[in-house]
């Protein structure tokens, strides 16, 4: 078993994806590394590829990205999910333009300094955009090593080992390759459930074959509670009322209906008074449902209808919902008014 099996299989088999070099073509521009990683986190391939097109096409470069106004990236990045990446985007496009000279740095600890830039991110942007020897070690590449080496420690337990496997394997020539092939491996052949070992390079010598399909091992996951909340859609002739919630907490920076916190048991009804942006015959007018990563919530989405509030923004709906997370473009879909 070596890198150089699993570099052919790569050169033969390598997914086709819109931010990346041919094997053996060059190297893809740390611009679109940084890009693609960064929108790929907790994001599958599918769901990135339009938005990834649709920033470059608007951004082409990392000086463009950094001019752009925030609110414009943010509700670019609407539906994408984990907001704080778009805020971290955006801010850490300003330090690569105005502050280094529109230049990625070139190795891990630079990288880490950079805004929203954690150790994966940095492993994966110096291998791949600068052929690094360095390990980008996410999902795909964890089921990858613990079966491959069958590491029995549960995770995130075994985030050490593996890592620790993977350094040791990077090859001197192509490491920027070998971490997208380990990728690839999990991505399409060593999947989470009925892994292909038949058609896999390192099949004749991987210590977990038997078990293949159980590991990785995982810690028991506790439950997620469920939030409540209520969340307030005032409509006028001008469209529904909105506004941008606070940059830090969830969904920090993003437009969404005005409501109430978000909490187990539920707010008040002292609180969800408070929190209405105007007195008027508020009516409840459906249910929205969404799962964060550790909570569910259930959004009560009251509606009513009234001249524009003084001060207030106001979005025709649609609009609203283009610009708006995925959240409150649910809220949005029960409202009577469309």
């Amino acid at each position: 078993m070596s890198a150089a099996d699993l570099l052919a299989w790569y050169d033969r088999n390598a997914r086709d994806l819109p931010w990346r070099a041919p094997p053996g073509k060059g190297r893809t521009p740390a611009y679109q590394v940084w890009l693609s990683e960064i929108m790929l986190q907790q994001t599958v391939v599918a769901t990135v590829k339009p938005y990834f097109a649709r920033f470059l096409e608007l951004w082409p470069t990392v000086e463009a990205l950094a001019n752009a106004p925030r609110e414009d990236v943010l509700a670019e990045w609407a539906g994408l999910g984990y907001y704080a990446r778009a805020r971290n985007l955006h801010k850490c496009a300003g330090v690569v333009a105005n502050e280094l000279g529109g230049v990625f740095p070139e190795m891990r600890e630079g990288l880490l300094a950079l805004p929203g830039v954690g150790p994966y991110t940095a492993g994966a942007i110096a291998a791949i955009a600068f052929d690094q020897p360095e390990a980008a070690v996410d999902g795909n590449v964890e089921r990858v090593m613990s079966r491959r080496f069958r590491i029995e420690t549960p995770l995130p337990e075994a985030k050490v080992e593996i890592k620790s496997r993977t350094e040791a394997m990077i090859p001197g020539a192509r490491p920027g390759d070998f971490a997208q092939a380990l990728m690839d491996l999990g991505a399409t052949v060593c999947t989470p459930r009925s892994p292909n070992c038949l058609i896999c390079p390192w099949r004749d010598d991987c210590d977990g074959r038997d078990i293949a399909a159980n590991l990785p091992l995982k810690a028991p996951k506790k439950a997620k509670p469920i939030r409540l909340g209520v969340a307030y859609a005032h409509i006028s002739d001008q469209g529904v009322l909105v506004e941008t919630r606070p940059d830090k907490g969830l969904l920090g920076g993003m437009i969404g209906l005005p409501g109430t916190e978000w909490s187990v048991p539920g707010p008040t009804e002292s609180e969800i008074a408070a929190a209405a942006p105007t007195p008027a015959n508020w009516r409840i007018v459906g249910e929205a449902r969404h799962t964060f990563t550790h909570f569910h919530l259930v959004l009560t989405v009251m509606e009513a209808s009234g001249p524009p509030l003084k001060g207030g923004r106001y979005l025709p709906l649609e609009g609203a919902k283009a610009a708006s997370p995925t959240v409150m473009k649910k809220a949005m879909d029960v409202l009577r008014h469309k």
